[in-house]
């Protein structure tokens, strides 16, 4: 007798790290019971906008966006993708400072994204900014234009935070580096959410399925990785590895208190600079 199966979409984007993470449940490689796991990977920018009519049951999001979305979703304690140390970093053509930075125009890759945010904190300005895809950042700094409008730096997420120095740009700020400086914490970029109206049997579920999927990509590292490099821009093989094990390693099986701090931290910040409306206080899923 068939059972009707229940639908879980799954949003993320098409980067080796989540590629990697979503192996597992992406090539059917651990058992899903009565869930059907269907994946749709679009730029996380895009996810952020959607999720804020919650069509996703289960997204990966910026943290910052999750900061306008808590009435819909809740984190996930898996699935984070966290800069201990390093992160979206801001590049340029020349040397520059800080001070430099806050009166230029720097593509960004959405007003939603962490690096957005990491940065609006790091300047301490509403700098000028022109919104650009991450996958065209690099481009828009070589050429000093994004579609007519002048362009004089760029903040690089994903897989360009290991190729730009191909291209003979220069590393001006990287927020992770300058966020633990700050904070002593890890800068917490991205993490899964899940529909809070899903109940808590299924969010359970599903976060479990998840965890799983995670653990089945660093238990079979190789096969993983095979994986994700059809997502891995100028990748070779050895900088996917690099780049997936960036962001793909203990924070992602568990936030922990360290992370849940970071979290609480950067939401905090956020909300006292003034870009974030209103106190959040991070509500995950009990594992």
């Amino acid at each position: 007798m068939s059972t009707t199966k229940t639908s879980i979409r799954v949003g993320h984007s098409p980067d080796p790290d989540d590629a990697f993470m979503f192996h597992a449940l992406a090539n059917q490689k651990i058992e899903t019971g009565v869930y059907d796991f269907q994946h749709e990977l679009v730029d996380i920018e895009t996810l952020n906008r959607r999720a804020f009519s919650g069509d996703l049951e289960l997204t990966a999001v910026s943290l910052h966006a999750y900061a306008h979305l808590t009435d819909k979703y809740m984190l996930c304690p898996c699935g984070a993708s966290m800069g201990d140390g390093y992160g979206p970093m801001v590049i340029a053509k020349h040397a520059y400072c800080l001070k430099d930075l806050r009166r230029m125009t720097i593509a960004v890759p959405g007003m939603l994204t962490t690096a957005y945010l990491a940065l609006r904190l790091c300047l301490e300005v509403d700098f000028k900014h022109v919104i650009v895809p991450f996958d065209e950042i690099i481009a828009a700094v070589e050429q000093g234009e994004y579609k007519g409008q002048k362009i004089d730096a760029g903040l690089i997420i994903h897989e360009g935070q290991l190729t730009y120095a191909d291209r003979g740009l220069t590393l001006i700020v990287d927020t992770g580096k300058w966020w633990l400086e700050s904070t002593g914490l890890p800068l917490p970029l991205g993490a899964n959410a899940i529909r809070k109206d899903l109940g808590g049997a299924v969010i359970g579920d599903v976060n479990r399925l998840l965890k799983q999927s995670i653990q089945y990509g660093l238990d079979h590292r190789d096969e993983a990785l095979e994986y994700a490099l059809q997502y891995g821009r100028d990748l070779n093989r050895m900088r996917a590895d690099r780049f997936v094990g960036m962001y793909v390693n203990h924070w992602t099986l568990d936030f922990g208190p360290r992370g849940r701090e970071a979290v609480t931290a950067l939401l905090a910040r956020g909300h006292a600079a003034g870009v974030i409306p209103k106190k959040i206080v991070p509500e995950f899923v009990e594992a």
